[in-house]
Parts: C-alpha cells; sequence; structure tokens
C-alpha cells in the first residue's frame, strides 16, 4: 500500500483527534528526558510514574482535559517502524511527545466483525513539544520513530488504571474477546509477538513499516 507521512496539524487528524494547546509541558519533558532511556531496539511502556505525576502540570491535564478525573501520567520510548497491533481505550489518550514521532492510527468504526485491513492506517508526524489528544475512537499503539535508527520518548495520559492487569470476565460478545488490559482493548496482526502470546488477531493485510518513509 502507498502511505504518506501527514503532519497532526493537517486537517485529515481531525477524524483521529486534536492537537492540545495552552499547556507548559516543557518542565514534564524534561523529567522524561532526565529519567527514562529509550531502547535502540525495542520499545518500553510504563502507564504510572510517580516523578511525572509530582509536576504541577498533573493537575491541570486532570483538571482541565479529563474533568477531574483520576489520571495517571506514564510514557512510551523506543524505536520502531511498525504497527503491529492497534488498540483503543474508553476514553481520550493524551500523548506529549519530547522528540518527533509518527502515530499510526486508524478508525475503530472500521473494525468489522473484529477485523480491520491494514490499508484503513494513516500515518501522521507529532513534532517534537506537540501534545495530542486520542479520540477514544481511534486505534492506535506504540509511536514509531520519526527518523531512522532513531528513538523517542513520548509521554502517554490515560484515566488511572489503564492498561494495568485485566479484569476477570465471562465474555458475553465478541469484542470482550479483545480485551487485553484494564480498559485495553487489542487487535493484533498475525506476525506479531502479541499475537504469539494470545492476543486476537484482526488485522489483515500487511503489518505496515515505514521504515522507507523516514
Amino acid at each position: 500500500m502507498i502511505m504518506k507521512i501527514q503532519s497532526v496539524n493537517d486537517q485529515a487528524f481531525a477524524a483521529y483527534g486534536k492537537v492540545v494547546k495552552g499547556f507548559d509541558f516543557s518542565s514534564l519533558l524534561a523529567t522524561l528526558e532526565a529519567n527514562s532511556e529509550k531502547p535502540a531496539d525495542s520499545v518500553i511502556y510504563v502507564p504510572s510514574v510517580d516523578i511525572l505525576e509530582a509536576e504541577s502540570v498533573f493537575s491541570e491535564i486532570r483538571d482541565n482535559c479529563y474533568g477531574g478525573m483520576p489520571i495517571q501520567i506514564g510514557y512510551c520510548n523506543g524505536t520502531n517502524t511498525k504497527l503491529n497491533c492497534f488498540e483503543y481505550h474508553r476514553d481520550s489518550e493524551i500523548d506529549i511527545a519530547a522528540d518527533d514521532v509518527i502515530l499510526l492510527v486508524a478508525r475503530e468504526q472500521d473494525v468489522i466483525d473484529g477485523q480491520i485491513d491494514s490499508s484503513k492506517t494513516e500515518a501522521f508526524l507529532c513534532p517534537k513539544g506537540t501534545a495530542v489528544e486520542l479520540y477514544a475512537t481511534t486505534l492506535h499503539y506504540a509511536p514509531c520513530s520519526a527518523k531512522k535508527a532513531e528513538g523517542f520518548r513520548v509521554i502517554i495520559v490515560l484515566p488511572k488504571g489503564t492498561n494495568e492487569e485485566m479484569p476477570s470476565i465471562t465474555p458475553k460478545n465478541d469484542e470482550d474477546k479483545m480485551l487485553w488490559a484494564a480498559n485495553k482493548w487489542l487487535i493484533a496482526h498475525k506476525d506479531t509477538a502479541e499475537a504469539k502470546d494470545g492476543a486476537h488477531v484482526g488485522i489483515t493485510g500487511e503489518n505496515i513499516d515505514i521504515i522507507d518513509l523516514i
């Protein structure tokens, strides 16, 4: 498939989210950079980090962006160029980029009978220092590197408890089979570690790799 890298500032991004403006994230990003690594050959995700949540902007994000609901601030760091999976939550996620990153996204509305073709994916550059809200209906996963062999750091804000241990449920419908963690529904491509670990396989077509676009 032919894919082009757009910008989160483009109108096309409006279907998936919006740029979050009016906040000073400089101290939060500096704390992230000083206290986390970005692996050269993998991606790490930590849902909640005390030193990030101790930043003064924490309460502003909680109250202004989430209307006072309990939140957590963590990070997703590493080096990556592949789609691999899609996940979604029952609420918005806020990503704050400490480095230029590419976000691969699609729409939950395009998931039919637990399947979505990877050709539905769009790519957006989120420049360093930019924060975006990804709507609850936006399928997403780990960010991608914006330049070959360069890693990234991204702040991840979500309602408190998201991505923690999955509740024990009795499946009542097909969507229940996608539940992978607390407030996390996962759709995997067959050629991924997540699929081998038992995640719902529902991404058809190629496992997108943007290595030739960056």
